[in-house]
């Protein structure tokens, strides 16, 4: 199953005024760069946002949100949205709000 174009759409304009993302085909979907670090993105299930480990509770507790398990166990830090939650503007907008706090935080890398 190909990811779903739409969700890609809805996050390229949830991230039209932030400047200095890049998108990158990975793990077999498409995640957004930001300052060289992957801050979230679309995969074939909906979509997963890096939160970091200070905003993981938070994020969980956001409707649909839960632990991204792409390797089989957690991974720290990013959680992932089925595409119905992806399809919710609340959603999306709440996780990326986590997921910019974070990733803006790190040093930029080169």
């Amino acid at each position: 199953m190909a990811l779903d174009a739409g969700l890609l759409e809805l996050l390229r304009q949830d991230l039209a005024e932030t400047s200095d993302v890049i998108e990158k085909k990975m793990f077999g979907g498409v995640s957004m760069i930001l300052n060289g670090h992957m801050l979230c993105g679309v995969h074939k299930n909906g979509g997963m946002y890096r939160v970091g480990k200070d905003n993981y509770g938070a994020a969980l507790a956001v409707n649909g949100a839960r632990p991204a398990t792409f390797t089989g166990r957690p991974m720290g830090g990013m959680v992932t949205v089925d595409a119905v939650a992806m399809g919710d503007d609340a959603t999306r907008h709440r996780l990326l709000a986590l997921a910019c706090n974070f990733v803006q935080s790190l040093p930029p890398k080169a």
